[in-house]
């Protein structure tokens, strides 16, 4: 099974255990804290991921860690269930894809643009309009600057990606030139 798949599963499962429960912005901020604790620690990684070690000692670790920083009994249950499926090294795909339906039940949208220079305040503005048209969402836009791109804009909203890059659209036509 892919990752995906199984981000998408446990994170589908969560979101509807939270939004019942009405503790989304708790959980939401400890998935993440916790997502940044085991993806910037490689040895606790490892141990989670280590098949040599003993589940039992696994799950001494992850008790301990829960008892130091003390997240909601939801956060910990997902946790353990994580380690007692062997997900739990996985946990960096699934609360990105958390994030994503959170928001997605919430009416609201992810995007990224990337430009190859500052956009002013007004582009930033038309940009997130049209977002909000296309997809007929609230949107909450992240900008980045990419001065290898040239000119023009990539736009990531979820998995879909509108290139209107220079440097893609020149290396297409160096293909056409090239196939003929």
């Amino acid at each position: 099974m892919s990752i995906e798949t199984v981000a998408r599963r446990y994170s589908t499962a969560l979101a509807d255990v939270v939004t019942t429960h009405g503790d989304v912005t708790a959980v939401r901020k400890e998935l993440a804290a916790w997502s940044e604790l085991v993806s910037s620690n490689p040895d606790l990684a490892t141990v989670f991921a280590n098949p040599a070690i003993a589940h039992a000692n696994k799950e001494k670790v992850l008790d301990q860690l829960i008892a130091k920083t003390k997240p909601s009994q939801t956060t910990a249950n997902f946790l353990r269930v994580l380690l007692k499926n062997g997900r739990l090294t996985e946990l960096a795909e699934i609360n990105t894809r958390f994030e994503a339906e959170i928001e997605e039940r919430s009416g609201t949208v992810s995007a990224e643009i990337t430009s190859a220079r500052e956009l002013p305040a007004a582009e930033q503005k038309d940009f997130q309009d049209a977002i909000e048209k296309l997809t007929g969402k609230k949107v909450t836009v992240n900008y980045s600057v990419d001065e290898t791109l040239i000119g023009g804009v990539v736009t990531r909203i979820g998995s879909t990606v509108y290139d209107g890059s220079i440097k893609t659209k020149l290396e297409n036509l160096r293909e056409q030139l090239i196939t003929g």
